[in-house]
């Protein structure tokens, strides 16, 4: 489909899959259905839709460097895909931002744009396609298109889409009626059984002028400078209104239809939400990583990266990660949202930090912590450098263990071969340069009275970061 644009979303944090998904880590970068992560799950299923040159991410800042590392492995782009939101403002002003940036990026207004969510699971691409490419029939005839999920549950955690059906009459989409908020169970129940109520999956497909005049028309704070383009929406975006696209447009626009999505489908909101989409064990256990269960029934058990053994417990969920561990009954996982919550509240690093983590220049993984140090594996790709920078807390101490590092310490280039060492000592100008042609892996130990990751006062840096 030459003439279809795709942008994925990858904003959101995913607090509800706590200790695996982390402020500085979302869910949508976790590979906690499969080898890949969701993202790049996403990444390589949209690609088939189109030309990858029509393929965009609309993300902050805060995650770039985590989807330029996830990219490299799943599509090969040959151009910056990336859409930067200067802040956060739900999916309404992302999705006109984008919508803003494929126009001035050479998009045609008649141009069709689908959105996608980054963090969902689909299993069965070929009708994911299928449902994409009746969805652009419906654009055809002037609709902007949904797409719904039958629900199998009388679930509280999704909105509904409610199906005209005299509309929809001898169409191959429906016609939607109406868009429900997410309900009570007993309402959820009453959806369930009358057949006539679809899961809003959160995927959306329209034509660039409509979607425009949809914005200007509905929400006038965020349409108006829209359609006035790109450069007015980005000067204007810290005075948006948060909202989502569905009580934004969705809810007010009277020619929108619904394309049903048959593909396995799983938004992952939740621990729940995973152990139904997973495959089972005979004894209906979802395992990851070094797991074992003896005598257990019903679980979910993810390892991080030791042994998990469970003996004689059904019905749990066991997440265990390098800092955190979450044991809970299941059924009972929405309640995570509220203990995220009060991590936050109470400044505690396992609600922000990740243990694993991307940057521009590679990858760090923290080994162990402690009040007064933290000692971290670090990997820089071929070529790559770290920012000239000082700490006003902490002293630093690299050994290598593989590869050969440039290290420029106060001025003075050291080269530092495997085995070797070297000692940064506080307030010293530094930087890490990795000149060989295979990955540089160091092990660095932090002490001092603070070692958290916005003790950095960078000088230079190749990635225009800020302090």
């Amino acid at each position: 489909m030459k003439d279809l644009y795709v942008l994925i979303l990858a904003g959101g944090s995913g607090t509800r899959l706590w200790p695996w998904s982390r402020e500085e880590l979302p869910k949508q970068f976790l590979p906690i259905a499969g080898k890949e992560s969701l993202f790049q799950q996403t990444a390589k299923r949209l690609a088939d839709l189109t030309n990858p040159s029509n393929l965009y991410i609309v993300a902050s800042d805060k995650c770039s460097a985590l989807l330029r590392h996830q990219m490299k492995t799943v599509v090969k782009f040959d151009h910056n895909p990336i859409i930067l939101e200067p802040i956060a403002k739900n999916t309404c002003a992302a999705i006109a931002l984008g919508t803003a940036f494929l126009l001035k990026s050479g998009a045609n207004p008649e141009d069709l744009i689908f959105v996608s969510p980054s963090d969902h699971i689909v299993k069965n691409d070929e009708a994911f396609k299928e449902a994409v490419n009746l969805g652009c029939q419906a654009v055809k005839q002037g609709h902007i298109v949904v797409f719904g999920i039958k629900p199998t549950r009388p679930d509280t955690g999704f909105g509904y889409i409610e199906i005209d059906e005299e509309k929809s009459s001898g169409l191959p989409y429906k016609i939607v009626s109406r868009f429900v908020e997410k309900p009570d169970e007993e309402k959820a129940k009453t959806y369930l059984e009358s057949g006539n109520y679809l899961w809003n999956g959160g995927f959306f497909l329209f034509q660039a002028k409509r979607m425009l005049e949809a914005l200007k028309n509905d929400i006038p704070q965020i349409g108006i400078p829209a359609a006035e383009g790109y450069d007015s929406l980005i000067s204007s975006f810290e005075d948006l209104p948060s909202i989502s696209i569905d009580y934004a447009v969705m809810e007010k626009e009277k020619d929108v239809a619904v394309v049903l999505l048959e593909c396995d489908w799983s938004d992952i909101g939740s621990w729940d939400a995973l152990y139904e989409a997973m495959e089972k064990d005979e004894g209906g256990n979802v395992k990851r990583g070094d797991v074992h269960i003896v005598n257990g029934e019903n679980n979910l058990m993810y390892a991080n990266d030791r042994l998990v053994v469970g003996i004689d417990v059904d019905d749990l969920i066991i997440a265990d990660t390098a800092d955190a561990l979450l044991v809970a009954k299941r059924g009972s996982s929405q309640a995570v949202r509220d203990i995220v919550s009060f991590l936050k509240e109470q400044r505690r690093r396992e609600a922000f930090e990740a243990p694993i983590n991307a940057r521009p220049w590679g990858t760090y993984k923290i080994l162990h912590q402690g009040e007064r140090f933290k000692i971290k594996h670090i990997v820089i790709e071929p070529g790559a450098k770290l920012s000239l920078q000082y700490h006003n807390h902490r002293t630093e101490h690299w050994v290598v263990v593989r590869g050969t590092a440039l290290a420029v310490v106060d001025g003075k280039e050291i080269y530092v071969y495997e085995g070797e060492s070297t000692f940064i000592p506080k307030s010293t100008p530094h930087r890490l340069v990795n000149p060989g042609k295979i990955p540089l892996e160091i092990i660095e130990v932090q002490n001092g009275e603070y070692v958290g990751e916005d003790d950095i006062i960078r000088i230079e840096d190749d990635y225009k970061r800020a302090e």
